[in-house]
Formats: C-alpha cells, sequence, structure tokens
C-alpha cells in the first residue's frame, strides 16, 4: 500500500507513463472535455484541489522542465495569484502565450488532471525534462 507521495492509483500511472519533453496539462474545473486525453478528474468541489496543489504533489516527485500557461491569466488574475502560480513554478521555465495557441498544445499531452480550481486561466502544460 502506498503511504507517501501521490497516492491517487490513475495519477501514479499518468505521470510513470510520461518521458522526456513528453507534456502533463493540470486544468481548472472548467477546462474542455479532450476525447482523446487521458482524464484523470480530481475534481471534488469549487476550488478543492486546487492547480498549485497538484502542481506541489507532482513537482515533489516528477522532473519538469518547461511550463506554458495561457497570456490571459495575467490580465485575469491579482499579482499576489500570479506570484503564487511563479512560486509554484520556480526553477522552471514559464512561457505565456494566448489561450488559443495554448490550447493547440493540448493534444498532444499525455494526459490531463482536471481540478476543482476556480482561478481563471489557471490551466498549465508542463514539460517533461
Amino acid at each position: 500500500m502506498l503511504e507517501h507521495g501521490i497516492l491517487n492509483p490513475a495519477i501514479n500511472s499518468l505521470l510513470s507513463r510520461i518521458r522526456h519533453t513528453n507534456t502533463l496539462v493540470i486544468a481548472d474545473r472548467g477546462f474542455p472535455y479532450w476525447p482523446l486525453i487521458e482524464t484523470v478528474d480530481i475534481s471534488l468541489v469549487d476550488g478543492v484541489p486546487r492547480v498549485l496543489e497538484v502542481l506541489a504533489a507532482i513537482r515533489a516527485q516528477w522532473s519538469c522542465g518547461a511550463a506554458f500557461m495561457a497570456e490571459e491569466f495575467k490580465s485575469a488574475n491579482d499579482s499576489a495569484t500570479q506570484q503564487q502560480f511563479r512560486t509554484g513554478l520556480q526553477g522552471v521555465s514559464l512561457t505565456y502565450e494566448p489561450h488559443v495557441i495554448f490550447k493547440k498544445r493540448v493534444p498532444a499531452a499525455i494526459g490531463l488532471i482536471r481540478t476543482g480550481d476556480t482561478t481563471p486561466y489557471a490551466n498549465m502544460i508542463l514539460e517533461s525534462a
């Protein structure tokens, strides 16, 4: 029985299949469903869990080399929220791009973890190192 780290077997399985330069999406509760991408939905209620909580758990055991977020995140969120996300991605190259371009990257992802986060444009694509 797993007692440490990520306990969710679907997330563990997903992470174990991501190789060098493959990508993983961590999405908020409103992110569109992508039928061809394995989705692990861990949303419980509004705000639970948050994208940053999932990110912290994943980064503890998975090597992330780059991250992508929608440019609209910056105009839709206050400076404190933006700083929380920069802190969560500390040491990782972060690129902001228009949401329309961001969503074009999604089909290439190995999988998607859907959270209950309500932060506007909190979605991120993580690229393995």
